[in-house]
């Protein structure tokens, strides 16, 4: 059987791309449809016994004002990525320089990212220990026995604390790419920029940010969408003690704990909503901010 080129040339592509195509549906778009029709049903977890109940977990989260509350423990994880996407965009723009041994200094800001976030989370209940943590043996070293905390047990700053894990363990990944998108900018425009009288601000504001605009955009949808699913560190640093608790947390919680998947479920899809809307109003406001640039 003679067959054509495009027909060669379709059922080959088809082939290639069958197995991707089932994977993609078997491990991502099928429990995507799952999770909302659970979402609308009374399911514990275990055996086949589904009813379907409405959205009669939608009402118990939006009148259930405990579920939104601890949102406000996001925000410091969101405050903190803007913290790092900042201090990334700076290393970048340094290190992207002919500095000298920059390539070391490359290495040891994006070691942080290698390592494992469990790993990472357990050394820094290390440092931030009231007793022998390493924070407060320096700040005893250095004559400030004042500045002291309990850096995981005081309400006040434990979430700063907690964030602070989080920045220092993404800013190398932000930095590297920050790094990417500036070697992509023309030398040329920097060489003309100076022979224009401009100084480094300026080159900076009306050259460097216009050209990674849309990475600048990328990074802070990725910072906010982390910041909504912050889990890993506040979880294992804290269990969710001394109110660290996030909003994923106590998703997992109402699942795994009191087996209530269905609400559960439904949690998950509030979560997946919030992250849309938020990320879909963020690209608005930076594209039209990005018009005035």
């Amino acid at each position: 059987m003679n067959l054509s080129y495009k027909t060669q040339r379709i059922i080959i592509i088809t082939s290639f791309l069958a197995l991707p195509l089932v994977l993609l549906l078997l491990f991502t778009y099928y429990p995507s449809v799952m999770l909302v029709y659970y979402s609308f049903t009374d399911w514990d977890g275990f055996g086949f016994d589904v009813n379907f109940v409405g959205l009669k977990n939608y009402r118990e989260i939006f009148s259930n004002p405990e579920y939104f509350q601890i949102l406000r423990n996001n925000l410091y994880y969101f405050i903190g990525g803007l913290v790092q996407t900042a201090l990334a965009l700076f290393f970048a723009v340094i290190l992207n320089s002919k500095l000298k041994g920059r390539n070391v200094f490359r290495v040891i800001l994006f070691l942080p990212y290698i390592l494992h976030q469990v790993a990472i989370a357990i050394m820094f209940q290390t440092v931030y220990h009231t007793s022998y943590g390493s924070l407060n043996k320096l700040l005893e070293v250095l004559g400030l026995e004042a500045w002291k905390q309990q850096w995981l047990g005081n309400p006040a700053i434990n979430d700063w604390a907690l964030a602070f894990v989080s920045l220092w363990m993404y800013m190398g990944y932000n930095m590297v790419i920050f790094i990417g998108a500036l070697q992509s900018i023309s030398d040329d425009l920097y060489e003309a920029a100076r022979i224009d009288g401009a100084n480094a601000w300026q080159s900076f504001w009306h050259i460097t940010m216009p050209s990674i605009k849309n990475v600048v955009e990328l990074m802070l949808i990725l910072t906010l969408s982390g910041a909504l699913q912050a889990f890993t560190v506040p979880y294992i640093m804290t269990l969710g003690a001394n109110d660290t608790s996030t909003f994923l947390m106590k998703t997992l919680d109402v699942a795994f704990k009191f087996n209530q998947f269905g609400l559960a479920s439904a949690l998950a899809v509030v979560l997946l909503l919030m992250v849309a809307v938020v990320v879909l109003i963020q690209r608005l406001i930076l594209r039209e901010g990005g018009t005035r640039i």
